[in-house]
């Protein structure tokens, strides 16, 4: 089995990035009923996408599978996991508690998928100084002093949407790189600070759509 990871310099499409978390848990669920080979087309049985394109989007990870036989599960399931960054912790702040904030910081799944939110910041007193699942609540004025002493270079995105840029100026002028902005409001941000935009309003809008379209 030959596995070499591509450079960081090497570009790899956004939609073969969005599609490799879904090869990875299926292919462990494979794991878990037994399976120790599996190929693009048992994985696109499963998950509704062209055995070509898998094959296409395991490419950039450089796994070699055999004739017939297919991928080593346990080679596939490493090497996906090291390529998306799930192997490695990285740490987090999340700005706004609110309904949102508090159900991510309650998410105990993010650890394993390698992210480990470290504490949280807002306004509110009745948070403020608290812990939800372990994860202390900072007043936000406290960020700057934190970011001294905390390893953390990704900002989670949760507050209102007419305080979104100016939390998330706040948070790059204090260090942070990369944004997982769950607002709908799109931020302004620097070329050099990574952001990733998870709107839940606007899947629920192309959700909503589709369904009319069915339905009409």
């Amino acid at each position: 089995m030959d596995i070499r990871m591509h450079k960081f310099s090497d570009k790899v499409p956004e939609p073969t990035l969005r599609r490799l978390p879904w090869y990875l848990s299926n292919v462990k669920l494979m794991k878990e009923q037994g399976e120790t080979y599996v190929s693009s087309t048992q994985i696109s049985r499963q998950i509704n996408v062209d055995a070509s394109q898998i094959a296409k989007d395991l490419s950039y990870v450089n796994i070699s599978g055999r004739t017939r036989v297919g991928y080593e599960i346990d080679a596939l399931i490493e090497v996906l996991e090291r390529f998306l960054g799930f192997t490695k912790m990285h740490k987090a702040f999340l700005f706004g508690v609110g309904s949102l904030g508090g159900a991510l910081l309650r998410d105990s799944g993010l650890h394993h998928f390698g992210l480990e939110i470290v504490g949280a910041f807002d306004i509110n007193p009745e948070l403020v100084g608290k812990e939800i699942n372990g994860i202390p609540i900072y007043h936000s004025d406290e960020f700057e002093t934190k970011m001294k002493s905390c390893d953390v270079n990704i900002g989670v995105l949760t507050v209102p949407i007419n305080i979104a840029q100016e939390i998330t100026d706040k948070m790059i002028a204090g260090g942070i790189k990369a944004v997982w902005n769950f607002t709908p409001f799109r931020i302004r941000v620097p070329e050099n600070i990574v952001v990733q935009n998870t709107s839940l309003y606007a899947h629920l809008a192309v959700m909503f759509n589709r369904l009319n379209v069915i339905q009409e």
